[in-house]
């Protein structure tokens, strides 16, 4: 096990970007994106020096309460399957509990709910999992929507769209509709549009300065896609590319020229730079557990849909609690906190 230093995080990147458990946001790149928060990566090493599995772990100081908390998205990055490695890595988060005298540490793999052998693994370790029916009550989405390439080619994967999806990327492009990868000179008009859909489909959405870090640290593996009607932006995404996975991260649309169907050929060439680039999935990212006709998110599952993939639902959080009174006063105060902000809202609509 070792806790590495910055100079040894090129080694790491390249690991991480190289592996099948690898993602973004184990990258040691996130934590420009994750500014406000601290940032350690642990590996473990064969008996040649070779790394075999590694962890990025982000640290949320709680001042009031003098402990943190510790998070890896997405981690770790390993053979899931290897209980040695697994050991290994958590020794080394065990030295960062202590270094910043952490009350909790989350992690959120991407792993199968089916995967019972590493839920079995992960409990005889000592983490808590916990999941909720929707997939959004954690972190990070549990059920996501997943396009596998398996060495398709445009052409095929066309034909697999559904008759409907298929109908209307068509409309698209027959209406004219652009869709192509651009500058962070367009981040005002992605923002713009991204308000508006928080404002019709009411949830919160991210400043501009976020987005920018986000392609300032991805460089290359991330793209801001934006969709044009005419010379007028109408939709925006933005993608990420990394480790043979190509996530659908962010996207926007506006209240007009929704009839010439925009979105659909976004995702169509977000699809296509999957194949261009020889990734392995399309993720389309989170949809809701609850897929009975008229839920609240039943629409976007049926957007997804069309393209012709598959709802993998992971395994959510595993928690490991180090200091449990100290882990209980701080999901108190955040569930204060989240009270107060409710009532703030009402209050701001009254």
């Amino acid at each position: 096990m070792e806790i590495l230093t910055p100079d040894k995080y090129g080694e790491y990147e390249l690991f991480v970007l190289s592996h099948p458990q690898g993602c973004f946001t184990q990258s040691v790149n996130w934590q420009k994106v994750k500014n406000n928060w601290g940032f350690e990566a642990v590996v473990s090493r064969d008996q040649n020096g070779k790394i075999v599995g590694g962890i990025s772990v982000l640290i949320q100081p709680v001042p009031l309460v003098g402990t943190a908390f510790l998070y890896a998205p997405r981690g770790p990055v390993c053979d899931l399957h290897d209980m040695a490695v697994l050991a290994d890595l958590k020794l080394g988060v065990d030295e960062l509990a202590k270094k910043y005298n952490a009350h909790t540490f989350k992690m959120d793999p991407d792993v199968l709910m089916s995967d019972t052998d590493f839920i079995k693994i992960a409990d005889s370790m000592g983490f808590t999992q916990s999941y909720g029916p929707d997939g959004f009550e954690g972190i990070q989405a549990r059920f996501n929507y997943r396009l596998y390439l398996n060495g398709r080619g445009e052409e095929e994967l066309l034909a697999n769209l559904t008759q409907g999806t298929r109908r209307k990327v068509r409309i698209a492009m027959r209406s004219g509709v652009e869709v192509r990868p651009v500058g962070p000179e367009y981040l005002g008009e992605f923002e713009r549009i991204m308000k508006t859909t928080g404002e019709r489909d009411g949830f919160n959405t991210r400043p501009k300065e976020y987005f920018e870090r986000m392609l300032e640290a991805l460089g290359e593996h991330v793209r801001l896609y934006m969709g044009f009607y005419g010379s007028q932006p109408v939709c925006g995404a933005i993608t990420t590319n990394y480790a043979g996975k190509v996530c659908y991260v962010y996207g926007a649309s506006d209240n007009v020229h929704r009839d010439v169907m925009p979105n659909y050929l976004m995702q169509w060439e977000m699809i296509r730079w999957a194949v261009e680039t020889k990734a392995d999935v399309y993720d389309f990212q989170g949809i809701s557990g609850n897929l009975e006709e008229g839920s609240h998110m039943y629409g976007l599952y049926q957007f997804k849909r069309g393209f012709n993939g598959q709802i993998d639902e992971l395994a959510g959080e595993f928690d490991y609690v180090y200091q449990p009174m100290k882990a209980k006063m701080v999901k108190r105060a955040i569930s204060l906190n989240g009270r107060l902000s409710g009532i703030k809202k009402k209050l701001r609509r009254s």
